[in-house]
């Protein structure tokens, strides 16, 4: 049963990849049976490539560029690829991460005519003053929405607790003040840096095939595309301790709402990455998931709402962990955090549970590689940070609780922590951090 259960595994993981000579790598997951197919075109260009050198000639981009790009990618001369994709019946998206730029679309029909769509206007940017000041205004007001939104005013503030000087403390989308500093030649800039093959990936998963795929990148003349020139990014110096320990803000929220954030030291290193990120997704889950005695009490007593969790964070230069959600008692719920944490550096985790938090994790890896869009958004996540999913899952494998002891031993100190209250405003007057 075993090797039946492994060789089901290395089917499930197993993908057809190649690149091509201008350095674009394409990633296909045939999967017989379905009936759709999803793919994803991105790059390498997320909100914190702020700072980097085109052709040796330094380039500072505002805040918000990456998610303005994705915005205007979608435009053309001959119009809007949403359009496009309105005759073909496929549900079309884009999304801008820390780290990422993808463009995204799924289909039951008419594939190849999709393809064309995704990779024509993703390679043809097209950026004029006055589409730029238009877009300005759109994007302006997602920024206000963003702000009206607890639990993203809540993530950014213990980002910017943790974080002096690197990107990820800006949103991601900017804000209104920076985003009007954007021009066509600033977008122009970060399409000839980062919009060039050898920074980029095509993901396609479900009812489809390599040379399918490889049809549809031919007929783009995406082969032909080759950017002269060299790019670097350039990252600021981030210090060890965190900018700000404490901060506490009002909004309208009918609770208060609580982040306790770590910031630790970012590994080097794919190989050692990859393991970090798994070992602090566990501990996340280790100290306050749903299944630990910690969050049954807490839930039980009526001080956390279901949702509240702790999640990691790994990029260029970041790492971290936080702890949050609504709670009526945030100086309370943090107080017993700090405990459970000491706690733990004492006397380790608990072997039990950390057999069931690892076996939960690797279940939801697992249903993953049953669903195309999850197969496609996993292969070209993993492959911008230098893995495959069959890599993930052979790391988590071998992952002890020896290896969370070792973690717990250099992290979560209390002195490199930051704590973000959002209290209710009183008669509606907010009050700005």
């Amino acid at each position: 049963m075993k090797i039946e259960a492994n060789e089901a595994i290395r089917q499930a993981t197993a993908f057809e990849s190649c690149t091509l000579e201008n350095g674009l790598k394409i990633l296909v997951k045939p999967m017989p049976g379905f009936t759709g197919v999803h793919a994803v075109y991105g790059t390498r260009f997320g909100s914190i490539d702020r700072s980097f050198l085109l052709d040796g000639r330094r380039v500072d981009a505002p805040a918000g560029t990456a998610h303005f790009l994705e915005h205007k990618m979608f435009e053309s001369e001959e119009g809007d690829a949403f359009t496009l994709y309105a005759k073909t019946g496929a549900s079309a998206n884009a999304y801008t991460s820390f780290d990422k730029t993808c463009y995204i679309f799924s289909a039951t029909s008419r594939v190849d005519e999709n393809l064309d769509i995704l990779l024509g206007f993703v390679s043809k940017p097209y950026f004029t003053d006055a589409t730029v000041q238009k877009e300005q205004g759109i994007i302006g007001q997602e920024i206000k929405m963003y702000d009206d939104s607890p639990e993203w005013r809540l993530m950014f503030a213990a980002l910017q607790c943790l974080y002096s000087a690197h990107p990820v403390r800006e949103d991601i989308a900017g804000s209104v003040e920076s985003i009007a500093r954007i021009t066509p030649s600033v977008l122009y800039q970060c399409t000839d840096a980062f919009y060039r093959p050898e920074n980029m990936a095509l993901a396609v998963a479900g009812n489809v095939t390599m040379a399918q795929v490889l049809a549809a990148v031919e007929r783009a003349g995406l082969p032909a595309v080759r950017n002269k020139g060299s790019v670097q990014r350039l990252q600021p110096a981030e210090p060890a301790a965190v900018a700000e320990p404490w901060r506490e803000f009002t909004m309208s929220v009918a609770k208060p709402m609580l982040a306790l954030a770590f910031k630790e030291v970012p590994p080097q290193g794919a190989r050692a990455a990859l393991k970090t990120a798994l070992v602090c997704e566990m501990l996340a889950g280790l100290i306050c998931g749903d299944m630990t005695p910690l969050y049954r009490r807490l839930y039980d007593e009526g001080a956390i709402a279901p949702d509240f969790s702790g999640e990691a964070m790994l990029l260029d230069g970041a790492l971290n962990l936080v702890f949050g959600g609504e709670t009526a008692r945030p100086e309370y719920v943090r107080g017993l955090l700090l405990e459970e944490i000491a706690r733990l550096h004492r006397e380790g985790v608990d072997e039990e549970l950390f057999t069931l938090c690892k076996n939960q994790t690797y279940g939801g890896m697992v249903a993953d590689l049953e669903h195309v869009t999850d197969v496609a958004a996993g292969l070209i996540s993993s492959y911008f940070r230098g893995w495959t999913p069959a890599d993930e899952l052979a790391c988590l494998a071998s992952i002890t609780k020896q290896d969370m002891d070792e973690a717990l031993a250099v992290m979560l100190d209390e002195a490199r922590s930051a704590t973000v209250i959002i209290r209710p405003a009183a008669s509606g007057k907010e009050e700005q951090p």
